[in-house]
């Protein structure tokens, strides 16, 4: 056992824990490092010359625990859900009051809100930490969304600073707010993910199968939008995947890739709390509805044999420039929306849950290191400092601007792709939402009759206040 002490130590070397825990050693701090498989500590080590010299492989728990400086900060990096839980019941007892227990996964926040509460009745402290950027992000800089105890950000603080990406020379991370703070933002990052991925593949679809242009064209176009409005790291990826050529056949990478898309719950989860925030997050939404009907290849491959004839695809679009620049604008103001209902949500959960959320700072700093940098970012920071109280991003001033500059291109994207049968259901709901959010009287009034007739549900009049209820007619 080294009688050197670690200035942290992370618990499961996944691949995200193990590049996680490089990067700290890489910026200097000595990291405990322990993992079920003895052999990956070790190789952690062994295999990285220079900066394993700040890696401290641990056999035992017990070792793990006695390697830590006091107050001993433990960084989990296992399994959401179960194996968190089984981890923090192994651990709790070889530690100390003032010890932080760190989930830097990828946690349901009411599983946060849930550990939080039952650890810091032990004088133990817990933080919820959302951790974004992939495998890359983990290794060179993540964008780092803390949640716990005001007073344990200090003691997390000099090492978060210095592993976070750095934009213009300021580290991506904050605490946001207590328990579940952390990881509600990470999850409202993942769903705003979705929905940004999947209206890009719908572009992307539009521009195959409407304007028939191949993957190298398309990755000229995405190259071209990204030098704009549209700059950002899934734009910049998109231009480099559509470049792509497959060493095995040649052809394009992305046609030899079966479209069936995975996901492993936060986007889910993201539409689910929105849904209970009574938040219409409806691009999220279709974004995950929209990879589940993905997995479901073998009946759409039947569907397309019964509807082949259903559908004018390609009818309405054709190969001139203008079609690009419709599709660059349209693409943004779903963005735009696609934010907002984001936001929305998050500025929901703030108030449901008394966390106050700094949302000029969570787009700063998720200006760097995360999927969703942007350009963008900058803008929705800039709309929340300027202290108009902004209630949705569809009515701070600039955003306002853009929407009805690019209103229009969105909405004939969307009427082209339905009438090709060209399936948008991201970018259809960004402009469905947009109509429903601007119209001042909606058609709710009737459902409200129709749920007072049947179940006597009441209702709430425009002419005076109170809460009624009609004797309607028998039916």
């Amino acid at each position: 056992m080294n009688d050197r002490q670690a200035d942290i130590g992370v618990l499961g070397l996944g691949t995200m824990g193990a590049n996680l825990a490089l990067n700290i050693a890489e910026k200097g701090f000595t990291v405990a490092v322990h993992n079920r498989t003895t052999a990956k500590a070790l190789a952690l080590r062994d295999d990285n010359p220079g900066i394993g010299d700040n890696v401290l492989p641990t056999e035992t728990l017990e070792d793990f625990v006695a390697a830590l400086k006091s107050p001993r900060l433990v960084l989990f990096m296992v399994t959401a859900g179960k194996p968190v839980d089984a981890e923090m019941a192994r651990i709790a007892p070889l530690l100390s009051p003032g010890d932080v227990m760190i989930d830097a996964g990828n946690a349901d926040f009411n599983d946060t809100i849930r550990r939080s509460a039952a650890v810091e009745e032990t004088g133990l402290h817990f933080v919820g930490m959302g951790v974004s950027g992939g495998e890359l992000g983990a290794r060179h800089g993540p964008s780092i969304m803390v949640g716990g105890a005001r007073k344990t950000y200090p003691l997390l603080e000099p090492i978060l600073e210095k592993i976070a990406a750095k934009y213009e020379g300021e580290p991506c991370v904050a605490w946001l707010g207590p328990d579940g703070a952390g990881h509600f933002v990470k999850t409202i990052h993942n769903g705003i993910e979705y929905a940004d991925m999947q209206m890009i593949a719908e572009i992307y679809g539009i521009m195959r199968d409407g304007i028939g242009l191949k993957p190298a064209e398309m990755a000229t176009i995405f190259a071209d939008w990204n030098t704009r409005g549209l700059a950002s790291y899934l734009i910049e990826i998109t231009a480099v995947t559509l470049a792509e050529s497959d060493p095995e056949t040649h052809q394009p990478m992305v046609d030899v890739i079966v479209d069936e898309a995975g996901q492993k719950g936060t986007g889910r989860w993201a539409a689910i709390e929105a849904q209970k925030l009574g938040v219409g997050a409806t691009t999220i939404e279709a974004a995950v509805s929209a990879r589940g009907v993905s997995s479901r290849r073998a009946e759409r491959k039947t569907a397309a044999e019964l509807y082949r004839d259903v559908g004018r695809t390609g009818a309405e679009f054709g190969g001139e420039a203008e079609h690009i620049a419709e599709l660059e604008q349209a693409l943004e103001t779903a963005k735009i929306i696609a934010y907002a209902q984001g936001y929305a949500t998050m500025a929901a959960a703030s108030d449901e849950y008394g966390w106050s959320l700094p949302l000029a700072e969570i787009a700063r700093i998720w200006r760097a290191g995360c999927i969703i940098r942007s350009d963008f970012l900058d803008d929705i920071a800039r709309a929340y400092d300027a202290g108009d109280n902004v209630v949705n991003l569809l009515q701070a001033s600039d955003f306002v601007a853009r929407v009805v500059a690019g209103e229009a291109a969105l909405r004939g994207v969307v009427a082209k792709a339905a009438l090709a049968g060209i399936p948008v259901p991201a970018l259809s709901a960004a402009i469905a939402y947009f109509d429903d959010y601007r119209r001042a009287r909606g058609t709710t009034n009737l459902t409200q009759a129709q749920r007072d007739l049947f179940g006597a549900h009441t209702f709430r009049r425009l002419d005076m206040e109170g809460v009624f209820h009609h004797k309607w007619p028998a039916v």
